[in-house]
């Protein structure tokens, strides 16, 4: 990450600042985050305002020891830009978690003033009235769509995100209405498979049926920019194309598969769990494949952990990939729990940076919108993703020529041939099946 979006101002010129308090919110590519004071103070003036941008380090802010020096450090502050019309593009983020919070001296009588920098990553979870210090009201863009359309007062709400930010659900929920943006990928079936003896759910994350496409974005004739998961994602698959990659696919029969789904999915675990579950245990035999380029390309990186990211669809848009991390230790129980609260509090924008960016193999699961087939696009600082299709019933042929109904799904591995060749993806593949096809219940032990 290079740059941030100022949120929020929490404080306002002229308020006094505790050393580790709050001041402000920022936006970075994949979570808002709290930005802290570095010392003990008032804020003497805001150089970047709510909607605007800045690089990682640029002063935002000056902050004096006293109240005497609020004035000239005003005067002598560059003008405040006004608020960005539209996001601007922010870097890619997942290989790394995003760089300290540095410090610039600002002009300011007898004390240098030291900037606030953005960001400084602090998850803080604040369920309060949504109206910020200065009576705005603070919403996500959907949020906002979504009032206008349903009639809700957003200034009555108490909003679940961030410092009481609202979020789509809240205002869904004010009308009484289900959530039915469809953010997350569960399954891998879909729910017309459910009824026919498929694994899947249409997203059983949260029971949710897909909302009509597009309903998240724009409407017919509009022209909306990219928002700033947007604008990462973009970058980072743009990034890909110069990986040279290759597809290997396999058919998996996940009949057994299904019957242990049902047998614990009343403890609360997900077909999502037991895919990345399986997953980490075959990569546990097949290190190769969560191996991945080094960042100048001269090297293959061996992880010491196998960390499972999972491609979740947020609702306004964009990508991200909450870790499962060391996936193949992990009990299955524990980490379908894991696996809720990271979903939860990706929603709400409140991942921490190693939650999301430290994937060693990535997963992307479209079952339950019915997908049969399809190709993933390799993140970059990654070996592997693995696309996941939705199981059904197909009529199968045995060796001995006799006929039989089974629940099949496509998985299609997409790999950097710098480090996984063609026989390493067939072999992780071979075995991942034979796993989920001959013994899926060891994936509880």
């Amino acid at each position: 990450m290079t740059e941030g979006k100022v949120v929020e101002w929490l404080k306002k010129p002229g308020d006094r600042v505790a050393r580790g308090e709050s001041v402000l919110v920022v936006e970075s590519d994949k979570a808002d985050m709290d930005v802290e004071s570095f010392q003990e103070g008032f804020l003497a003036a805001v150089i970047v305002g709510a909607g605007g941008t800045a690089p990682v380090g640029e002063t935002i802010g000056l902050i004096v020891e006293t109240e005497a020096e609020i004035a000239e450090a005003q005067a002598k502050a560059p003008q405040a830009p006004a608020a960005a019309a539209a996001p601007t593009p922010a870097a890619p983020a997942p290989a790394a978690a995003p760089a300290a919070a540095a410090q610039a001296p600002a002009p300011a009588p007898a004390v240098a003033a030291p900037a606030v920098a953005a960001p400084a990553p602090v998850s803080v979870a604040v369920s309060a009235p949504a109206s910020s210090a200065s009576g705005r009201v603070v919403a996500s863009p959907r949020a906002k769509k979504l009032a206008g359309q349903l009639g809700v007062d957003l200034g009555a709400l108490r909003g679940s995100g961030p410092h009481g930010r609202i979020q789509a659900d809240d205002v869904l929920a004010a009308k009484g209405q289900p959530n039915t943006v469809p953010w997350v990928a569960e399954g891998p079936g879909p729910a017309v498979a459910v009824a026919a003896g498929g694994n899947g759910a249409a997203a059983a994350g949260n029971g949710a049926a897909p909302a009509p496409a597009g309903s998240a974005f724009g409407r017919p004739g509009e022209t909306v920019p990219f928002n700033t998961l947007q604008n990462a994602v973009n970058r980072n698959m743009v990034a890909s194309l110069a990986v040279p990659t290759f597809r290997v696919g396999y058919t998996i029969t996940t009949t057994k598969l299904d019957a242990f789904y049902r047998q614990v999915k009343s403890k609360g675990v997900t077909m999502t769990a037991l895919l990345a579950k399986a997953v980490a245990v075959t990569l546990a035999r097949h290190p190769q494949v969560n191996a991945a380029t080094s960042a100048d390309g001269s090297a293959m990186v061996y992880p010491a952990a196998i960390n499972v990211a999972v491609a979740v669809a947020m609702e306004d848009g964009g990508l991200i990939t909450p870790v499962l991390a060391s996936a193949d230790k992990t009990d299955i129980y524990a980490m379908a729990r894991n696996w809720a609260d990271l979903v939860a509090r990706a929603r709400s924008k409140q991942l921490q940076p190693d939650e999301y960016s430290t994937g060693t193999f990535t997963l992307s699961n479209l079952g339950m919108f019915g997908v049969d087939r399809f190709d993933a696009i390799l993140p970059p600082g990654t070996g592997a993703i693995l696309a996941v299709a939705g199981s059904r019933p197909t009529v199968v042929a045995g060796k001995d020529g006799s006929m039989r109904v089974a629940n099949q799904m496509q998985v299609n591995l997409t790999c950097d041939h710098r480090v996984i060749y063609g026989a390493d993806a067939a072999a992780f593949l071979k075995d991942l099946a034979q796993l989920i096809e001959s013994n899926p219940e060891s994936l509880a032990l």
